[in-house]
């Protein structure tokens, strides 16, 4: 049922709580790990022009930084693991992304923002997800701890 499993990643806690969930279906089913990482080219086009190529350097860089470390965590569990950065709205690109792949399942976490919190957030990405996949989706809210 689940052979590809995508985890979007910004190497939050909340990814890898999620992941544990992921590595552990993808295991469990012996599926493939898509970890995927999006860099919201809203926040570098935003910059200033002189800031604008060192942020989304900086940016790509952690971007890259968080897939390596879902596939370090899917080598550890036994689960092979794909890795890839795009750039892009972090929602679209997920969504093209799964469309792309054939993923069977999604796996992701939130903080569970709720009122201004989420407004100040520009909404959640994971709801933006859920509102516009077919895809059976796995959210995970994040521990408070």
């Amino acid at each position: 049922m689940y052979d590809h499993i995508l985890v979007p990643t910004d190497g939050s806690d909340g990814t890898a709580q999620a992941l544990d969930h992921a590595l552990d279906i993808a295991a469990t089913r012996e599926a493939k790990i898509h970890a995927l990482s999006v860099v919201d080219r809203r926040l570098y086009l935003a910059a200033g022009q002189e800031q604008k190529p060192d942020l989304k350097a900086t940016m790509e860089e952690d971007a890259h930084e968080a897939v390596e470390e879902v596939a370090e965590a899917a080598a550890e569990a036994g689960v092979e693991c794909t890795t890839t950065v795009r750039d892009g709205i972090p929602y679209r690109a997920i969504l093209d992304y799964a469309a792309e792949s054939e993923v069977d399942l999604i796996v992701m976490g939130t903080h569970g923002r709720s009122g201004r919190d989420k407004l100040a957030n520009l909404g959640s990405v994971t709801e933006r997800v859920v509102e516009n996949t077919d895809v059976p989706i796995l959210v995970v809210r994040m521990d408070s701890e």
